[in-house]
């Protein structure tokens, strides 16, 4: 699948990445190898392979799950005790995500 440089830096975009021209001329070669790779994993046959996924367990057969029972909780006061910076009651984080 021969990817242009148009097509790493809408996928860039859609991972809200900024690359630079080096960069997109790095990721050029080793995104198309990957979606490669992926083709050719679509070829096998995997008609006879069981799921793996818990999902397909119902809720008591599943061994990873335990029961759900209720338990004493921290009080707010206890769970922002080691916070960096608490605010009105809340951890206060800064922005990661900045939107034009």
């Amino acid at each position: 699948m021969a990817l242009s440089e148009k097509d790493v830096r809408y996928v860039a975009a859609l991972a809200h990445l900024e690359l630079t021209e080096e960069e997109v001329k790095k990721f050029l070669p080793q995104l198309d190898a990957v979606l490669e790779h992926m083709q050719k994993l679509n070829q096998l046959d995997t008609s006879q392979v069981e799921p793996m996924a818990q999902v397909i367990y119902p809720a008591a057969g599943t061994p990873t799950l335990r029961p759900d029972e209720p338990r004493q909780t921290l009080s707010q006061q206890e769970s922002l005790a080691n916070a960096p910076e608490p605010g009105a009651g809340c951890f206060k984080v800064p922005r990661v995500i900045e939107r034009e």
